[in-house]
């Protein structure tokens, strides 16, 4: 990679991981599910205008919507309200590389191999650590609403290969249309008028920057950028800079929000980036289509071990090896 776009990969993941100190700030502003509604209002309004009619079938872009949208980031909104720790759910977070490899091997057929099977064992033995750092320093429920959010993380990025939408940006705008409403009503039926009602009253300065930095900055200019390496370079070239999210993550919680880092999260954080990297970057084995993104749009051909010739959109990676991995 050019030095400027791996510079461009590294402030990506930069913006990612501090964007969950953010959501921590937001949500003493905001409930939960407002908030996450907020961000997608944002997110779509006005960039819904500017990138044309969707170029993917509606019932992708609504399963998308409601997987990614609804679902994760409303369990992950709720679980660190309940108290989960930004640093640490910028780590948990990224077991979403596990559940998507086992989503694809039972949906689409793609056998993971011994080394992506023994990432997974990896990256699920730091889970189970820092479940033990979790269950000394925070809330069980936090911790388990943010693995459920990692399982839909997994579930919209098996969709997301599905569907292969063949651009990228057009489709993360236009699934940002459809979480808005269900996330408006779960808050008002959960959270309450009142509750809502005094939060958006009470909107100042910061509560503004949150939204705009979530929506804007992490959302938008985030999955651009990162689409944008992906058109260029090849997912193997890409994808490891993921890993820098809670790395990113975890610093920016300790020095901005005071959260210290235990030695076990220390522990969890080697065995979950590394499962994770050995998950994301193991080679397909024989029998699986294997993909090239492939720079200025087109498509990329690959071959399966039969000889029979898949074409899949040019910049959609292996579903398991460079999912987005925004917060």
């Amino acid at each position: 990679m050019r030095p400027v776009h791996t510079a461009l990969a590294v402030l990506v993941a930069a913006v990612w991981g501090f964007n969950f100190v953010v959501i921590e700030i937001g949500l003493g502003h905001f409930p939960p599910l407002l908030l996450s509604a907020l961000r997608f209002l944002v997110a779509a309004l006005p960039a819904v205008f500017f990138v044309g009619r969707p170029k993917t079938a509606w019932k992708w872009i609504i399963a998308v919507g409601v997987a990614l949208g609804v679902a994760k980031f409303g369990l992950l909104f709720t679980g660190m309200a309940a108290g989960m720790p930004a640093g640490l759910s910028s780590l948990v977070l990224q077991v979403q590389s596990v559940f998507t490899a086992v989503l694809a091997s039972l949906v689409l057929r793609e056998r993971p191999g011994r080394v992506r099977m023994a990432g997974m064992a990896v990256a699920l033995a730091g889970i189970a650590v820092a479940a033990v750092d979790g269950g000394t320093s925070g809330p069980v429920l936090g911790f388990t609403l943010v693995v459920a959010a990692a399982a839909c993380w997994g579930v919209s990025n098996v969709v997301t290969r599905k569907a292969s939408p063949p651009d990228a940006l057009n489709f993360m705008v236009w699934v940002c249309t459809v979480p808005v409403l269900p996330l408006f009503a779960l808050s008002l039926l959960l959270e309450g008028p009142e509750r809502d009602l005094a939060a958006l009253r009470g909107l100042d300065w910061s509560g503004a920057a949150v939204i705009a930095y979530v929506a804007w900055v992490s959302t938008v200019f985030g999955f651009g950028a990162w689409n944008h390496l992906l058109k260029r370079y090849p997912a193997s070239s890409v994808a490891p800079f993921s890993l820098l999210v809670p790395v990113f993550g975890m610093s920016s919680a300790a020095l901005v929000l005071g959260e210290g880092i235990s030695g076990l999260r220390w522990v969890a954080a080697l065995l979950l980036v590394g499962g994770v990297g050995m998950t994301s970057l193991a080679p397909a084995r024989a029998g699986t289509t294997r993909t090239t993104a492939v720079a200025g749009g087109g498509a990329a051909q690959g071959r399966t071990a039969e000889g029979r010739t898949a074409e899949v959109s040019a910049g959609s990676p292996p579903a398991a090896a460079a999912a987005s991995p925004a917060p």
